[in-house]
């Protein structure tokens, strides 16, 4: 409970609207009673002509069924104390408050009528109904659409915190979570707990305001009935408590099966065409219909528990009512208005714990869900700036890896690996799948720590640098191209102020202005999803004239060329040689045609540097290398001694 709430008053504006919020759930809840209160006055009478000519014993009136001659002049003479031969209203209501016991209602009318005098004038009386349903009709507008606007606002408070703290998290964070489960909390779980906040206000602010102050006008109207509510109280008590366990139990197993079902449909829907490829329709059919049926018998078994306690509490509550009306309008002989307004507020009484069970499996839930995005938002950044962190302005002589060690989990990926990368040159790095390539390319912008050694830019440790100005002086090509729901343009800048010359300058640079001008808008044409509707090496075009904008002096390629024909490659291979000796290149590659003119290759292999050299010297030197080089190019040798 304590965290779903500090998830929920985080922001200041929220705290106000909360307040607010409360106050209206009080102000409608006197509104109700005093709805009630108006009913009273309009059912208010009088005695009729049984029970004013009836005996009267301890200051209240008892009809009879019958009136005899005697009983009728024995108290006319009452009535007509002037002897004056007739019995008017003013003389009927002096002998009433005489003789008969003042209840509560009768107390308040009095009151009220020293200020309208409703009693006798039916304009003040309409007024005052009028009067009161504008109040509470008010009140019921402010207290929902304030509640509202908590939900609206801490859903939207909650997804902002979520998406801010998850992108300070290291890629550790994102390797051991899913997706589907990382987006079912941003949205999903923050709806739960704004739901749940707005079932803890009623539950704990407007029920225990409502139970209070209609409790204390029962006693007023008759402590004598008021006592059923001890004996009605504990019994409904008990089957919400018990319930209630239930639904949090069940709560945390449903949020979880969401996740997991989220991220089966996410799985498949993103790798639909390996699905139909493969025609496995049936197989992805089948493990959805286990996720789904499993979800389905978690929900049947929480609306049990659910769905359990409101029959059960209207059932008691009920009976009690029908017992107060029962014993107070023939055992306690109280007036047909004063037992109708206490009806109404047992009725009040009742009706919030009975709801207060269906509130309470709300509140349940948004604390699972609470517990669940807590343990994400309470997640410490494994990579922080230091206290005295520099900023890095610019670059000026050279990168060094000095024995650097680095391992997922308990795999050493990188084992004491250590070269230079002067500035202005062009570096490659090559090796066989998992000899620790792209490991070392997400090091240097320090998405990972590494466990041993040291990684310094022109003699200082990147850990000594904030890492905004250490990222900010990489522009980085990833093997997979990241394209969002945007223009073209706006995919090339980034979100960075960049002009449409630059943007197209880039574009030109990447060989990509060649099918952006055929697209339907151009540079403002609107891509799909991830950019699905180009192609692969389109893509990766964009992506790197992504890089080529930003004008970073280090540039890194991880894999940029893979998706790329090759034409493009070879105009990539032109790009990058036009920039040797203006940005530091670090390229890793697979297609060794790529890096034919680099400065320096350095040869990877079960995460050790074997050597380093131009490509010459890794021919002589390194047989491993030598080994792919010739790999690589026996296609072309063949192809060539099929010609001959």
């Amino acid at each position: 409970m304590r965290r779903l709430f500090q998830l929920a008053i985080s922001g200041s504006r929220n705290r106000w609207l909360l307040f607010l919020t409360a106050w209206a759930m009080c102000f409608m809840t006197i509104a109700s009673q005093l709805e009630l209160f108006t009913l009273g006055v309009i059912a208010r009478k009088g005695p009729d002509f049984f029970e004013l000519f009836g005996p009267v014993r301890d200051g209240a009136f008892y009809a009879t069924d019958a009136i005899s001659r005697q009983d009728l002049e024995l108290r006319w003479h009452e009535l007509d104390s002037n002897d004056s031969g007739m019995v008017t209203k003013q003389n009927a209501m002096e002998f009433l408050a005489r003789h008969k016991r003042q209840d509560f209602l009768d107390n308040a009318m009095n009151r009220l009528n020293d200020i309208f005098p409703i009693r006798n004038n039916l304009g003040y009386l309409a007024c005052m109904i009028v009067m009161v349903a504008l109040f509470k009709a008010i009140m019921i507008f402010i207290q929902r659409y304030s509640t509202r606007l908590v939900a609206i606002r801490v859903s939207r408070d909650l997804r902002q915190q979520y998406f801010e703290h998850i992108q300070s998290l290291p890629m550790s964070f994102f390797q051991a979570h899913n997706i589907g489960t990382l987006a079912s909390r941003a949205v999903g779980d923050a709806a739960t707990i704004a739901e749940a906040v707005n079932a803890c206000l009623i539950n704990y602010l407007q029920t225990p305001f409502l139970i209070a102050t209609t409790m204390t006008l029962c006693f007023l109207t008759s402590w004598k009935l008021s006592m059923i509510i001890f004996f009605g109280f504990p019994i409904i008590i008990f089957p919400i408590i018990y319930l209630a366990r239930g639904v949090k139990r069940l709560s945390k197993q449903v949020l979880q099966n969401q996740e997991r079902l989220s991220s089966v449909l996410i799985d498949f829907l993103s790798g639909i065409q390996t699905v139909k490829v493969f025609a496995m329709e049936d197989f992805s059919l089948k493990k959805y219909r286990e996720h789904n049926q499993k979800m389905a018998s978690l929900e049947q078994k929480s609306a049990r528990y659910d769905l359990s306690t409101r029959p059960v509490v209207h059932t008691i509550g009920m009976s009690f009512l029908a017992t107060a009306l029962v014993y107070g309008l023939y055992v306690l002989n109280m007036s047909v208005a004063e037992v109708l307004v206490y009806a109404g507020l047992l009725y009040m009484f009742y009706e919030p714990i009975k709801k207060f069970a269906e509130e309470n499996s709300h509140i349940q839930r948004g604390i699972s869900a609470a517990e669940r995005m807590v343990d994400v938002v309470c997640q410490k950044p494994l990579i922080e700036d230091d206290v005295d962190a520099k900023e890095l302005k610019s670059f000026e002589s050279e990168i060094e890896f000095r024995d650097v060690w680095f391992r997922y989990e308990d795999d050493w990926v990188l084992k004491g690996v250590s070269f230079k990368v002067e500035r202005g040159q062009t570096v490659a790095i090559v090796g066989p799948t998992g000899s620790g390539k792209s490991t070392i390319v997400q090091l240097l912008p320090r998405l990972y720590e590494i466990q041993k050694g040291e990684i310094c830019i022109d003699g200082k440790s990147i850990q000594t640098l904030t890492q905004r100005s250490l990222r900010d002086a990489i522009a980085f090509v990833p093997q997979k191209p990241f394209l969002f729901l945007d223009t073209v343009s706006a995919n090339i800048a980034f979100g960075r102020a960049f002009t449409q010359e630059e943007v197209e300058g880039a574009a030109r640079q990447a060989f990509a202005e060649e099918f952006i001008v055929r697209l339907p808008q151009g540079y403002h044409t609107e891509l799909a999803e991830a950019g699905k509707t180009l192609s692969g090496g389109q893509q990766q075009r964009l992506a790197i004239a992504r890089a080529l904008v930003k004008r970073a002096p280090i540039l890194v390629m991880d894999e940029a060329t893979s998706s790329l024909d090759a034409v493009s490659e070879q105009h990539v291979k032109n790009a990058i040689r036009n920039l040797r000796g203006q940005v530091t290149q670090i390229i890793i590659a697979h297609r060794l045609t790529t890096i034919e003119d680099a400065d320096k290759i350095i040869y990877l292999e079960n995460g050790k540097k074997i050597q380093e050299g131009t490509k010459e010297e890794l021919l002589r030197n390194c047989p491993a290398f030598r080994h792919m080089w010739l790999m690589h190019h026996k296609p072309d040798s063949d192809s060539a001694g099929e010609a001959k």
